[in-house]
């Protein structure tokens, strides 16, 4: 038992390390060829739980991976082109992403981050959406190698209680309720941004967390340590904004943040891909400054909140999750 442990952590090091590598080939390409579209922040926390998770919902979807934040993409580009920042842009983006999401029968959340960046960075080149469609064709190519080169026979069984509750995050809603939640979420942070300037105080990921909170209430997940919730995106938004400032926006730069972001997840253990992209966000943002990850520990402090309020007295409801979590 001990050795399949010590297995389990062996490969999920090994995949960790993948996903920084690929990282590093993302904003090397993105370098390379003068298109820093490819550094989709997104595809930080795609390829850290593709790989760290090859049998899990997202990378069950191989084909649905590319597809569908593309789409959300080409969407959220389209509308940017046409509409100013606001409350409205933003909630518009939502909806068409949300309807995406549902018309694919897709478990990619994060395909709401791509439709939403656009407008918030202020990315108007039609060149967005085929650059994130090469970065997650090469994700899908490496997690089809990775699938095929690593065994991962034992994977279910040695973390059936952690996977059980990453997998529900990632499946769609049973709460009749929760879609208000989020757009309501999505009008007030935005209407706040659209007031105040600091757009990050809705920044892409959040909706992602949002998305996978409000769906799914009755887990602990993410939320488990609500203190610690925005305290790790603050300190991930940090690390990428002065790794950006001390070293450029060089591939060091970005290995770095990714490197340190994954570290911080563990320490604060954990399982928060979004929090990854959180710390790239600054890497395709114009001259970000130090509101950037204070903006962000407003955003999940509301979300916090507002997920602490709805959740308050509601218990976990799922038959096979209350097992899991028991097991824990």
């Amino acid at each position: 038992m001990i050795s399949l442990l010590a297995s389990e952590r062996r490969k999920l090091a090994l995949a960790e390390l993948l996903a920084i590598s690929f990282m590093g080939f993302i904003a090397l390409l993105a370098r390379t060829t003068g298109v820093s579209l490819f550094l989709f922040p997104e595809l930080a926390a795609l390829a850290h739980d593709v790989l760290a998770r090859p049998r899990g919902k997202w990378a069950s979807q191989p084909l649905r991976l590319i597809a569908t934040p593309v789409l959300t993409a080409t969407a959220g580009l389209f509308v940017t082109r046409h509409l100013p920042y606001g409350a409205l842009s933003l909630l518009l983006i939502a909806i068409v992403s949300l309807a995406v999401i549902r018309l694919l029968r897709s478990a990619i959340g994060p395909a709401i981050s791509a439709g939403l960046l656009p407008l918030v960075v202020g990315e108007r080149h039609w060149l967005y959406p085929a650059a994130i469609a090469g970065g997650l064709v090469s994700l899908a190519a490496i997690l089809w190698l990775w699938k095929r080169w690593v065994p991962h026979a034992a994977e279910a069984e040695n973390n059936a209680e952690e996977w059980l509750i990453d997998d529900t995050l990632e499946s769609p809603s049973h709460d009749r309720f929760w879609l208000l939640h989020l757009l309501g979420l999505v009008a007030v942070l935005g209407v706040a941004g659209q007031l105040t300037g600091l757009r990050f105080l809705l920044f892409p990921p959040l909706v992602v967390m949002a998305y996978e909170l409000f769906g799914h209430p009755e887990l602990p997940g993410w939320i488990e340590r609500p203190a610690f919730f925005p305290l790790v995106c603050f300190l991930t938004a940090l690390t990428g904004l002065l790794d950006l400032h001390a070293l450029g926006n060089t591939v060091l730069s970005v290995v770095l943040t990714v490197a340190v972001s994954i570290v911080l997840l563990r320490l604060f253990r954990m399982h928060m891909p979004p929090a990854l992209a959180v710390g790239l966000l600054p890497f395709v943002s114009p001259s970000p400054t130090f509101w950037y990850p204070l903006s962000v520990a407003i955003g999940t402090m509301v979300l916090s909140v507002w997920f602490a309020l709805r959740c308050r007295g509601n218990g976990p409801s799922h038959p096979a999750l209350l097992r899991a979590i028991g097991a824990r």
